[in-house]
């Protein structure tokens, strides 16, 4: 059943209206070019919609694939950089050099990644229970970052005994940043079980000042409208949903514009998209071969549901050409109709992980003293 969108006020980060508050969650190897290109295409240009994550380090050395990572189509605006660092002074330098070379119109800051290669150099998700430490980067970034909003994302913390949200939450305010999103998991959690919205309505009481978005288990345009009503955020940060569906944002510019139109694509116009897809991939990189095969990793997530048998996706995920991918999306059924049950969980959903942490990381959550700039990570991607 369709739900009615209820009567929103504008979101805005900074100078930038986000209308509707709907944002593109930025995904490590997902959220390139190509893939904002087909999201805001089905969005009408409506949203915002944030690079995959660059470390500062690389980008103030200038490595050679994080300065093609931070490219931007002449059509996006605003234009939105993901940073991660763990340093002040390297991610004040990043911060510096995104404001004086134009590079960005806003910077978010990650602090919600659960992967174990950033959480055991005390990176993302681990971060904030270093409170000092999470203020020091944030004064940096914010006193650099000139007239450009910086914003943050996080989750609840490292795990059910050692939350960190509300303390986050109220540092990014006294330090100037702009909005916060929030993750309804901890890290321990991962991918895995259900997302707290009621962290994210507290969170919302908590920072009353600034913009607070909401990011967790929405696998559709009526979960987005559901998590506002329920959580009283400002807006929706949209990930694993929108996998193999970019089409997800049409149906929430629909949704919260009041009408009932959803999206649900035979498989021949899901086979468009694919095709589409995969070009775009190509043109980015500038060799069709490297962007089919790096379009592989696409192909689960747009046939989820659909009747195709075991051999032809296989042969799908070993495809190294525009013409071999074409070929053999006109042997499927394309008269296919969307499956139901499409529109649920996609994308990782591991979870109750061991969380990997420097040693002694949680002995005191005031004691930074094991925290340098060799923990920056020297490649982007997270």
């Amino acid at each position: 059943m369709t739900t009615l969108a209820p009567a929103l006020p504008l979101l805005r980060i900074g100078p930038h209206t986000v209308q509707p508050p709907v944002v593109l969650a930025p995904m490590a190897g997902i959220t390139n070019a190509p893939f904002r290109t087909l999201c805001r295409e089905f969005s009408g240009g409506k949203g915002l919609f944030v690079s995959e994550m660059i470390t500062t380090r690389a980008l103030v050395e200038r490595n050679e694939k994080t300065m093609q990572l931070i490219h931007f189509d002449a059509s996006e605006t605003p234009r939105s950089i993901q940073l991660y660092g763990v340093d002040p002074a390297t991610v004040g330098k990043a911060v510096r050099m995104i404001a004086e070379e134009g590079l960005a119109d806003h910077i978010d800051l990650n602090f919600g990644c659960p992967v174990p290669k950033v959480t055991r150099k005390g990176g993302g998700s681990a971060l904030p229970y270093k409170r000092p430490l999470l203020r020091a980067i944030l004064r940096q970034a914010v006193a650099e970052a000139g007239d450009l909003p910086v914003t943050i994302k996080m989750r609840k913390g490292i795990d059910d005994d050692h939350t960190t949200y509300l303390d986050a939450g109220r540092i990014a305010v006294e330090e100037g940043v702009t909005a916060v999103a929030l993750h309804g998991r901890t890290t321990a959690q991962h991918y895995g079980g259900t997302a707290d919205w009621d962290a994210i309505a507290r969170l919302k009481e908590h920072v009353p000042e600034i913009p607070v978005l909401g990011n967790g288990d929405i696998w559709s345009a009526d979960d987005a409208l559901r998590m506002m009503r329920e959580t009283g955020c400002d807006g929706v940060v949209v990930g694993r949903g929108c996998l193999g569906r970019p089409w997800l944002f049409g149906d929430l510019v629909a949704a919260f514009e009041g009408t009932g139109t959803r999206q649900a694509p035979a498989l021949r116009q899901v086979a468009d998209v694919m095709l589409r897809h995969a070009t775009l991939l190509g043109e980015w990189i500038g060799d069709e071969s490297r962007g089919v095969i790096d379009f592989r990793k696409h192909v689960a997530w747009y046939l989820k549901g659909f009747a195709v048998g075991s051999d032809m996706r296989r042969k799908l995920a070993v495809t190294s050409s525009l013409e071999e991918l074409g070929g053999q999306l006109q042997e499927l059924d394309l008269d296919q109709s969307w499956p139901e049950g499409a529109d649920g969980p996609r994308g990782r959903t591991s979870g109750n992980n061991r969380v990997a942490l420097p040693d002694g990381w949680l002995k005191d959550p005031y004691d930074c003293a094991g925290v340098s700039a060799d923990a920056e990570l020297d490649t982007s991607g997270g």
